[in-house]
């Protein structure tokens, strides 16, 4: 079956035109042109993408990101009419994963939308690491037994981790292999992340597990 993408988008125009496109390459497409409504077709469906402007009336596209964030980790693409890098912070501050600046070309949505899916389709099973567990078939994360609410990217990344324990990962091969594309963003997207994982990872005062390796990347291991 094919993946099911959500757009929630105030200009029908846009919804029209992205609904027409992504059903011609074989998608399954639902629209809505506020955030409530969008919010209950994502509750009630439960798309494997949602494309999400940010500029609409009523409930704006950060809040229903920060809503969609605290039960669900679906890849959401943004979609931002201002090419400022505070939207952007904005954004990815309320858990979205990716951007598209209007006006955009189809043929990038296309590669984005395709990059968020393969990374949210890679792997299955279950995946643990000293006390952290993830279970791919419910995207559950725990550390502890203590739930983790990560973001799609959040999840990729630590992904990777889990299934390269112990192994030095360079900031190269985690940049191809969690974002799938040559990211065209800030330089430091990727130390953002880590950051932010570590913090959801260490909250209740756990030990550092994602260790830095200078110069180099990351690891996954105990502290010394």
């Amino acid at each position: 079956m094919e993946a099911r993408i959500l757009i929630i988008d105030d200009d029908s125009k846009i919804t029209n035109f992205l609904t027409r496109s992504l059903k011609f390459e074989g998608y399954q497409v639902l629209a809505a042109n506020d955030g409530i409504t969008g919010l209950n077709l994502a509750e009630e469906h439960r798309p494997d993408l949602i494309i999400l402007d940010v500029m609409m009336p009523g409930m704006d596209g950060i809040e229903v990101c920060r809503q969609l964030r605290k039960s669900y980790s679906v890849p959401i693409l943004m979609l931002t009419a201002k090419d400022e890098v505070s939207d952007r912070v904005k954004g990815l501050d309320a858990g979205a994963d990716d951007y598209l600046v209007k006006p955009f070309s189809l043929e990038e949505l296309l590669a984005r939308v395709r990059a968020q899916l393969r990374r949210h389709n890679s792997l299955g099973n279950r995946l643990s690491f000293a006390d952290i567990s993830m279970d791919d078939n419910t995207r559950e994360v725990t550390r502890n037994g203590r739930a983790i609410a990560l973001t799609a990217t959040e999840y990729q990344l630590l992904q990777l981790f889990l299934t390269n324990p112990r192994q030095v990962l360079t900031k190269e091969q985690i940049m191809e292999r969690v974002w799938g594309y040559d990211y065209s963003g800030e330089s430091n997207v990727l130390e953002v992340y880590v950051n932010m994982l570590r913090q959801k990872l260490e909250e209740a005062g756990e030990p550092r597990l994602i260790q830095t390796v200078r110069g180099v990347g990351y690891i996954l291991k105990g502290e010394e």
